[in-house]
């Protein structure tokens, strides 16, 4: 590749989503445009950090050992997890590649907010609330 003149395929693309206050009152993640189910919503990259990821809700996990944390590129970081069961996307984490795809579990509609459930909920402290309100909102459903 010539000097600055960028080389290979991008590493962050986030163009699908858009960031807005969400119903609680802080930001979250809504699909920009339709989505279909299997499509990729959003991929990038990670900057692993030297921090104690169970204090902090913006990290993500970045190993399987659970002794990593990491920050997104793009919007990942703005996706609620889903307490009622109603997650409309996966994050595939490529550990290795420091990289992620965000992929639509469902067709979404324009407009609709983006949700997960974070990999992390069942066992980090900073989001025992979330489990606790996760547990019960699945427990009286079934």
């Amino acid at each position: 590749a010539k000097p600055g003149v960028a080389a290979g395929p991008p590493l962050v693309d986030c163009s699908k989503v858009y960031a807005q206050i969400d119903e609680y009152g802080g930001v979250g993640a809504f699909a920009a445009r339709p989505i279909k189910e299997g499509e990729v919503v959003e991929f990038g990259i990670v900057r692993r950090l030297p921090v104690d990821g169970h204090q902090s809700t913006i990290l993500f996990t970045w190993s399987e050992d659970r002794t990593v944390w990491a920050g997104t590129s793009g919007l990942a970081a703005f996706y609620n997890t889903a307490v009622d069961g109603s997650e409309n996307t996966k994050m595939h984490r490529y550990f290795d590649e420091d990289r992620f795809e965000i992929v639509a579990k469902r067709d979404i509609a324009e407009n609709e907010e983006l949700r997960h459930v974070y990999r992390s909920l069942e066992w980090r402290q900073c989001f025992s609330d979330l489990k606790a309100a996760r547990e019960a909102h699945l427990a009286s459903s079934s």
